[in-house]
């Protein structure tokens, strides 16, 4: 009886990741879906990567592709990837999509006694969807200084190879060769969860943004005890 119902499971996970391709978004090669919410990659994608790999580039754990307005995010228990359940519906964002690649950064966190959120430190990358689940290396430029709900929320904002942001190194380059493309992260940010929500202060340059994820990581090893 138990071997039957082996084949039977790793149907129902291929069945469950065909159907979330079939709404649109990719997901990435070798994870596995034991339900349409839950998506569970080799490792625990909170834990098991590091925040910065050895050419000095922060890795991502991809949430929410570019585009997309389903509301994935990291199980900071378990360290899969769920979509995130309103009202036992999933949520999807009621705007329009993602302008950029967005996840989070292994081994972070915002401190709630800094006013932080209590999660990992979250992170745009700009450029054409990646598929969900997809660990990206990203040159970090910029940071978007956030409250969300009276709560720090920054956004740290990268670029990767392959795309046209490429090149950007820092605040003032993606300023001088993209004109509106800040404004329109920030307007998005502003807006994605109604009025008043959100409140923003601007973008702070590369070197805030290194500043704040090197923190990021210092916290996460304080509050992990050395993990």
């Amino acid at each position: 009886m138990k071997r039957a119902l082996i084949p039977l499971a790793l149907l129902w996970c291929a069945c469950a990741v065909a159907a979330q391709a079939e709404n649109g978004v990719a997901v990435a090669a070798g994870l596995r879906s034991p339900d349409p919410y839950t998506l569970v990659g080799p490792v625990h994608y909170l834990h098991d990567y590091p925040a910065v790999d050895q050419m000095g580039r922060v890795n991502v754990c991809v949430e929410i592709p570019a585009g997309s307005v389903d509301k994935w995010e990291v199980d900071k228990k378990d360290g899969s990837l769920r979509w995130e359940l309103r009202e036992r519906r999933p949520r999807k964002v009621s705007y329009l999509g993602y302008p950029g690649n967005y996840g989070m950064v292994p081994r972070t966190l915002l401190p709630l006694e800094e006013g932080g959120d209590g999660d990992p430190i979250d992170v745009l990358v700009l450029g054409d969807a990646v598929p969900r689940g997809s660990l990206v290396a990203a040159r970090i430029v910029a940071v978007l200084k956030m409250k969300d709900g009276g709560e720090r929320d920054d956004k740290l904002i990268a670029v990767r190879e392959g795309t046209a942001f490429a090149s950007v190194r820092d605040l003032q380059q993606l300023d001088g060769q993209f004109p509106g493309v800040t404004r329109i992260v920030e307007t998005w940010f502003e807006n994605y969860k109604g009025s008043g929500v959100v409140e923003t202060d601007g973008f702070g340059d590369a070197g805030e943004a290194v500043q704040i994820l090197r923190r990021a990581t210092q916290a996460y090893t304080e509050k992990a005890g050395g993990r």
